[in-house]
């Protein structure tokens, strides 16, 4: 595993299972939101995402955390591993909830109150987008871990830490 997307919808838990991974792996970790939104909450253009999407996929290791469905068939075709959160959407709806106000490394600005059209995009992201991933996640032979609950994702996160704890000791010759 050295070239991982991790998506699903918002609110998911996706940013924050990606830098239990990223700290348990050494794996960097990039965040599409991160890339795309400045932080008076424009954006920049879609060659420049693009420019910078594929700069980091010419590294060797990384981990991209996000959806944009538009470019994720360039995404797949470079992973080596998919991590695929599809929890119910009550979950994300209060995921989204639960980080208002909160300082995020995901984001370049605090939500402070609930923008409407964001969680109307929750609401109808297993209608809207799922079909788009999951076509998209056939076109491709990858290894895809589904995750249904964010306990799998810890579970996840806690085994491999054990193993890279246990392939650095096996590593040290003294």
């Amino acid at each position: 595993m050295n070239k991982v997307i991790v998506i699903g919808c918002p609110g998911a838990g996706k940013s924050t299972f990606g830098r239990k991974l990223s700290a348990a792996t050494g794996i960097p970790l990039f965040y599409l939101d991160m890339i795309w939104h400045k932080a008076d909450k424009t954006t920049i253009s879609r060659d420049e995402f693009d420019a910078r999407l594929m700069e980091i996929m010419r590294r060797s290791r990384w981990i991209i955390d996000g959806n944009y469905v538009r470019t994720l068939p360039m995404r797949l075709e470079e992973c080596d591993t998919v991590f695929y959160f599809d929890l119910p959407r009550e979950v994300c709806e209060n995921g989204v909830i639960e980080r208002l106000g909160t300082d995020r490394p995901d984001m370049p600005w605090v939500d402070t109150e609930i923008d409407e059209d964001f969680m109307e995009w929750v609401r109808n992201f297993h209608r809207d987008v799922t079909p788009l991933i999951e076509n998209a996640l056939k076109s491709y032979d990858r290894r895809v871990i589904k995750f249904t609950s964010r306990n799998e994702a810890d579970d996840f996160v806690e085994r491999q830490s054990l193993l890279t704890q246990r392939k650095n000791f096996c590593a040290d010759p003294s």
